[in-house]
């Protein structure tokens, strides 16, 4: 830009910025409120909010789908491991009392290793899901549906599980079941 073309934008500028303390814009001229954010960015802003929103309840909807894959896997291997008991067959039962074990802890860590890899990746980008509940205690980082208690629990029962697959029997079998019936039913019913 040559001299001549540096002083004609500089004094274009100055007279812009004069005009706009002189002369008053429409608006002000009629005594309309001043300006406000235009609807199309605000529209913009909510058609944003509402996709991220949507992605927070799809991310909830993805751990719930975790949760009752874990928990049928579990039904499954419960059948075996009755069977197993009841035919008296422990190399079956060990088998299946192990998978049990282990679905049972993967419903406890919403998820695999896998999973874990994920969870750790979005936490590393700053996304935590019940950044409220995890500032409250109530679940580790990064989970999204079960708690900290209700991990806890499900940990102990799937540890229990473990150990029983050593001597199996079936009253103990189902007693541990049933506690973790419970933590699942509570930690899927429905939002009130």
């Amino acid at each position: 830009m040559n001299r001549s073309t540096r002083r004609v934008v500089r004094g274009g500028g100055l007279a812009m910025a004069f005009l706009a303390v002189i002369v008053p814009s429409a608006a002000a001229r009629q005594g309309a409120p001043s300006p406000a954010t235009p609807a199309e960015i605000v529209a913009t802003y909510e058609t944003l909010a509402d996709g991220i929103l949507a992605l927070k309840r799809t991310e909830e909807n993805l751990c719930r789908s975790i949760l009752a894959a874990s928990y049928a896997h579990g039904q499954v291997e419960l059948g075996r491991a009755r069977k197993a008991i009841a035919a008296s067959d422990a190399k079956a039962a060990q088998s299946a009392l192990e998978a049990l074990a282990a679905a049972v802890g993967h419903m406890a860590t919403e998820g695999d290793n896998a999973v874990a890899g994920v969870r750790k990746r979005l936490l590393d980008g700053g996304h935590h899901h019940n950044a409220a509940g995890e500032a409250k205690g109530l679940f580790d980082e990064g989970f999204v549906i079960v708690t900290r208690a209700a991990k806890q629990k499900l940990l102990e029962s799937s540890r229990a599980i473990g150990q029983l697959s050593r001597a199996p029997k079936a009253d103990t079998l189902e007693s541990e079941w049933k506690k973790v019936a419970a933590v699942y039913d509570e930690l899927t019913k429905p939002a009130r």
